[in-house]
């Protein structure tokens, strides 16, 4: 069984790689996704966008998820010994989500805590917000690969049907097959497309969620700071 589960395997790949294995008749990928037609050219752009929001996303939480473990414990020693410009400069030293928080904190530090902590949750908020720039586009691009991936296959079942009803008693498998190819091919476009969206999506939520967990720990730290009694 798992031998035959194997060269149905080989044979597949075979076949999407427009390989000939024993005579067989072959088709490349790209002969595949051109018999789409053009609701393939859009779910081809949706993929593109789709590994861009991606790579993009990526990179830019990545950056805002790295975190000096010592800077709390400097803005700390700053504010303790009375030293708020050298806080506000290692704040834009460390240019950061965590580090623009902290600054806007810092700003606020001579009014009511209340003022202090509002600052320092709009500034989270405003963070957060840039991270979550274009991720919306993923989640829509879930949802609306495979609708198109389906609007395909109706499509293509109508050109099938119309080509028959035109071809009389003439009906032929070559005459069904550009229908029946577009509706497949559609179907499973979309479905790749939008799989891997939601996939994409929920990993940078997920990292999102990180930062946000972060951002509310340092500021909790930050208002307990203002808390301490100052060390002489």
């Amino acid at each position: 069984m798992i031998t035959g589960i194997i060269l149905q395997i080989q044979e597949t790949a075979s076949f999407l790689s427009g390989t000939d294995s024993e005579g067989e008749i072959t088709l490349p990928i790209i002969d595949l996704v051109m018999k789409g037609g053009w609701i393939m050219g859009v779910i081809g752009v949706l993929s593109v966008i789709t590994i861009y929001i991606f790579i993009e996303r990526f990179f830019v939480i990545g950056r805002a998820k790295k975190e000096d473990k010592n800077f709390m414990n400097s803005i700390r020693k700053y504010i303790h010994e009375g030293k708020l410009e050298s806080a506000q400069a290692l704040c834009l030293t460390n240019n950061s989500p965590i580090g623009r928080m902290i600054s806007k904190g810092l700003s606020r530090i001579s009014r009511p805590l209340s003022d202090i902590n509002a600052a320092i949750e709009n500034t989270g908020k405003l963070e957060v917000s840039k991270l979550e720039n274009n991720v919306a586009g993923l989640a829509t691009i879930a949802g609306a690969a495979p609708m198109l991936g389906f609007l395909g296959t109706v499509i293509g079942m109508i050109r099938a049907f119309y080509d028959m009803s035109m071809a009389g008693n003439n009906i032929n498998i070559e005459l069904l097959s550009r229908g029946i190819y577009q509706a497949m091919i559609t179907t499973v476009g979309g479905l790749v497309v939008g799989i891997t969206a939601y996939i994409f999506y929920n990993i940078i939520v997920s990292r999102i969620q990180s930062v946000v967990y972060k951002l509310e720990i340092n500021a909790t730290e930050f208002m307990d700071m203002l808390h301490e009694p100052a060390k002489k």
